[in-house]
């Protein structure tokens, strides 16, 4: 499905149409060097910086990719990266940014990007991962070349509810819904992630779409490096500072009108697949999928 220029403008259109700020944003990230919050975890000849480590480039080859991590474990905050992903034919190619923990049962909240071939759009894929248990992929396409320019792609985690945010539009939101049985991370802290790797067994078509080498180096494109979150040691089981940071008041315990309408935007124009309409896979619809808004 190739995007057109009308497309484009059409949604451009929207954009100017609704209001440029949320009425209830994230507080607004603050860029700072690379070395200050991460540090290379694999690979490093396959990464380069830029600009007095203001920007950072991570590069795949036939030979491997490459990866980086953040220097500390959190529990709860907002986490934001501007970047920009490799151009051309990226079928096979997976860009990911997320947060996990590192015990058996571990928590995940992912942004995975996947690449297509000439022509056809970038697929974003979301997952959170509770327990050891994922599952809960929902995927989109962009309503803009991803490897054009940074775009920001931002995380909100707190006690009440996880958000995804794409240049500070929702994409999608997980709630708490302990009381419907349904497990929520909030007691293992997590560690940022991004890589830049070869999945061409799944990530294109269901891995039909093989890499082609003959386009690489493939490369991602870093800035930001934003974190504002509740640092603990990886044993803590709760955030010493929990009520009092900003993203644990009330009026981000939930999307406010203008966030809902968003985001009803992308699950009606953008979502190509959501686990919570897979009878196949689903027989009966997950339990947090209605208070999610999913369905």
């Amino acid at each position: 499905m190739a995007v057109s220029s009308t497309q484009w403008a059409l949604m451009a259109l929207f954009l100017m149409a609704s209001s440029t700020v949320l009425a209830i944003p994230p507080r607004k990230a603050i860029d700072v060097p690379f070395g200050r919050n991460y540090v290379p975890t694999w690979a490093f000849d396959h990464q380069k910086q830029f600009n007095g480590g203001s920007e950072l480039q991570l590069i795949l080859d036939k030979y491997t990719g490459t990866g980086f991590q953040s220097k500390g474990s959190y529990l709860f905050g907002h986490f934001s990266m501007h970047i920009k992903l490799p151009a051309g034919d990226t079928a096979g190619v997976v860009t990911a940014f997320y947060l996990s923990s590192t015990n058996n049962e571990h928590d995940e909240i992912d942004f995975e990007f996947l690449g297509n071939r000439t022509g056809q759009p970038a697929i974003l894929q979301t997952n959170v991962f509770t327990g050891g248990k994922g599952n809960r992929e929902q995927r989109i396409y962009l309503w803009f070349d991803p490897s054009k320019a940074y775009h920001t792609y931002s995380i909100l985690w707190n006690l009440y509810q996880i958000v995804f945010f794409v240049d500070n539009i929702p994409i999608r939101v997980f709630k708490n819904s302990k009381d419907l049985g349904v497990r929520f991370p909030f007691n293992q802290p997590m560690k940022l992630y991004s890589s830049l790797w070869n999945a061409d067994d799944w990530a294109t078509r269901g891995g039909l779409e093989k890499t082609n080498w003959a386009n690489a180096p493939f490369i991602a494109s870093y800035r930001g490096f934003h974190i504002d979150g509740c640092q603990a040691s990886v044993e803590a089981k709760y955030c010493a500072t929990q009520g009092r940071m900003w993203w644990d008041q009330n009026e981000f315990r939930d999307l406010d009108a203008d966030q809902w309408r968003r985001l009803k935007w992308v699950r009606m124009k953008w979502t190509i697949y959501n686990y919570c309409t897979d009878r196949t896979r689903f027989p009966v619809m997950p339990a947090e999928c209605k208070r999610d808004r999913d369905v």
